[in-house]
């Protein structure tokens, strides 16, 4: 049993779980009229928290420099504010199982951006991935919303949005990793900082 927990296997039941639950969690907050930008911060807040409190039982403590408040910033915003509200927003219009199917696309989208800007380099997998991506895309536009619930177009485009600032995401803590620094520290003030943004946009409407 620890093995499993400790492998690559482990880990990909654990967050796929987790983030499967998002979905539904979300759907229940929006049906019982909590707006998304409050969820969002619920989500920020509460993940920030946790890991603060692991990162300080550890005996380590957030170091904060120039280069890791603006990796900070701009991966809670990509990452975690942008893609949250608008998952939150999109799920009342195109279901929680709809807007699911957008997150799943983040890796192939990823792909795409990690090779035009040469951070990887094609192979042939690599565009049989993308290619199957694209054609999955291309459905979920087509299909637009579940059974019995067709969605606006708008909205589909808002759903798309959701995997494109994930791969921004993706790419940007590639390049942008600070040296010398553990993922629970990044992950905390990632997490903390887009807490602060959005209980900013919260208190401004």
């Amino acid at each position: 049993m620890k093995l499993l927990w400790d492998s690559a296997l482990g880990l990909l039941v654990v967050t796929g779980g987790l983030l499967g639950l998002t979905l539904p969690f979300g759907k229940l907050a929006t049906a019982a009229d909590v707006p998304a930008m409050v969820w969002a911060f619920v989500i920020s807040l509460g993940a920030g928290g946790v890991l603060l409190c692991v990162l300080l039982a550890r005996g380590k403590r957030v170091r904060l420099t120039a280069h890791k408040l603006r990796y900070f910033f701009v991966t809670a915003a990509v990452s975690y504010a942008v893609p949250n509200l608008l998952m939150f927003s999109a799920i009342p219009h195109l279901g929680a199982g709809y807007t699911g199917i957008m997150f799943t696309l983040s890796p192939v989208i990823t792909l795409v951006f990690s090779i035009l800007l040469r951070v990887r380099r094609p192979n042939m997998l690599g565009i049989v991935g993308i290619a199957v991506g694209f054609v999955g895309a291309v459905m979920v536009a087509v299909t637009r919303g579940e059974a019995g619930q067709p969605a606006d177009l708008f909205w589909v485009v808002m759903g798309l949005l959701i995997p494109v600032s994930l791969a921004v995401g993706n790419i940007y803590r590639t390049v942008d990793w600070p040296d010398g620094t553990g993922p629970i520290e990044l992950a905390v003030g990632s997490h903390l900082a887009s807490a602060a943004m959005l209980l900013a946009g919260i208190l401004l409407l």
